[in-house]
């Protein structure tokens, strides 16, 4: 059992008190000391032995509750990460839903591309910048985009593609 430096400590620190009152104890009663006195030697060896077998015990539970935790973190981790490739395989499959559907309403490459960033929230000064053209030729697209989907604007848009996950 490996101990930490401050259990370490504690554990020498309790045996060199219990040896040293052991020893005394032995002492005191070879020389016939008064019962009270051995009495009370005797409590403090048992209490130092006690609590070393004490510090020994929890450190013991410590140690287990801690392999448990470990446990139930590598199992969470596992989990997670099974979480994660199935979300990575359903991100991929919406992904595809959505190219499908702005290819059904005949959208260009360059709308597919202003349509696919107004679905991620981006403004038409973030997507112009993104796309390194202005921005009125950004709302043109997104015009075409709304008039070719039957759709009326940005919010309406990006329901049409929402409303599947809320049903």
């Amino acid at each position: 059992m490996n101990f930490r430096l401050q259990e370490l400590f504690f554990i020498v620190l309790l045996t060199v008190t219990a040896l040293m009152n052991i020893t005394d104890f032995i002492g005191d009663y070879r020389e016939q000391s008064p019962a009270w006195h051995l009495f009370q030697e005797a409590f403090v060896v048992i209490a130092s032995v006690g609590g070393i077998a004490y510090l020994l015990w929890e450190v013991m539970l410590r140690r287990r509750e801690i392999e448990q935790i470990k446990q139930q973190l590598q199992q969470a981790n596992n989990n997670l990460s099974a979480s994660n490739e199935k979300l990575k395989g359903v991100q991929q499959s919406y992904r595809e839903v959505i190219q499908q559907q702005l290819t059904d309403w005949a959208l260009t490459p360059s709308e597919r591309d202003v349509a696919m960033l107004l679905l991620k929230g981006l403004s038409f000064e973030e997507i112009a910048g993104v796309r390194e053209t202005k921005e009125k030729t950004v709302r043109q697209q997104a015009s075409m985009i709304y008039r070719k989907s039957g759709l009326n604007g940005r919010h309406e848009f990006a329901a049409w593609f929402f409303e599947d996950f809320l049903q």
